[in-house]
């Protein structure tokens, strides 16, 4: 552990303000996999009460919150040497680290243990298992150790549509399969372009995102491939009859135009393409889920 941080571990307020412990739970990652998760309640066949459809979204968004916060206490040591993650509320010294992780932890357990009950324990095994492949085969394994983090890693944010699809049917089918493999997809450039234009922050971590490793030229490269790739798997959810014309009219446009902003952060030798794809890639997630859930037939 770095000096820095054993200062600020050792300055840390005894209490935070329930504003310090929401941040921990990462809200802005946590919405589009509450969303992802919600689309797979809605797009499952079958019929739950309302009340017990609220019940399984809001166990998935605890669970992926509470591991966001024991993702942040593991990483406190790099989040204080980037720029991006100075603020939050572990470098900053607003939460003791043994509150935070065992804030993560309490969650997790509760979070899973409430779908069990409430829904079903196929469910829940999958939210443990998401939370447990968030925690410590992306977090603790991979992060620090390969350039594939995020390839291997994206399976952890691509459970919420089969989450919410099992606590529907109480199991797994093929076309939810589907949804965790579009979103398996679209994560590496998704996050490969926000390593791009923030490489100098990965690089004095020491994390061995693609573009520290492999330069920009490869990560480009891989952009783009990763990109068509994922088409098939787009267009999956209409071939499956999951959802109708309104979600492939919808798709086409969307992915079209993220295959397009690839291809400029392929030929682009600035970052601003690169910071325009990582924002667009998150509209273009909600927007495919939402067209799902409008279009579901």
């Amino acid at each position: 552990m770095t000096t820095l941080t054993a200062q600020v571990e050792t300055a840390a307020a005894e209490n935070g303000t329930v504003a310090d412990f929401f941040e921990l739970l990462k809200p802005r990652v946590m919405t589009l996999v509450v969303f992802t998760g919600v689309a797979g309640v809605v797009l499952a066949p079958g019929h739950l009460h309302p009340f017990l459809a609220f019940v399984a979204v809001l166990c998935i968004a605890i669970g992926a919150g509470a591991a966001g916060a024991i993702n942040m206490w593991y990483e406190r040591d790099i989040d204080a040497i980037m720029s991006r993650t100075q603020k939050r509320p572990l470098p900053q010294g607003r939460v003791n680290p043994d509150e935070a992780v065992t804030f993560g932890v309490v969650l997790t357990v509760l979070a899973v243990f409430l779908m069990g009950l409430a829904l079903n324990w196929a469910a829940a095994a999958l939210l443990a298992f998401a939370s447990f492949f968030y925690v410590f085969v992306y977090t603790v394994w991979l992060k620090r150790r390969t350039p594939q983090n995020i390839v291997i890693g994206g399976a952890a944010g691509a459970f919420p549509p089969m989450i919410g699809w099992a606590a529907v049917t109480g199991h797994v089918a093929l076309p939810a399969i589907m949804l965790f493999a579009l979103i398996f997809l679209w994560t590496p450039p998704h996050f490969w372009s926000l390593a791009l234009y923030k490489n100098t922050d990965y690089r004095k971590a020491g994390i061995p995102m693609l573009p520290v490793v492999a330069g920009e030229k490869a990560t480009r490269q891989q952009i783009l491939l990763y990109s068509l790739v994922l088409t098939p798997f787009v267009l999956a959810p209409w071939l499956m009859h999951i959802t109708g014309m309104v979600y492939l009219a919808g798709a086409v446009a969307l992915h079209a135009f993220f295959v397009f902003s690839a291809v400029r952060v392929r030929l682009d030798t600035t970052l601003k393409s690169a910071k325009f794809m990582f924002g667009y890639s998150i509209l273009y997630l909600f927007g495919l889920f939402a067209l799902m859930m409008i279009g579901r037939v």
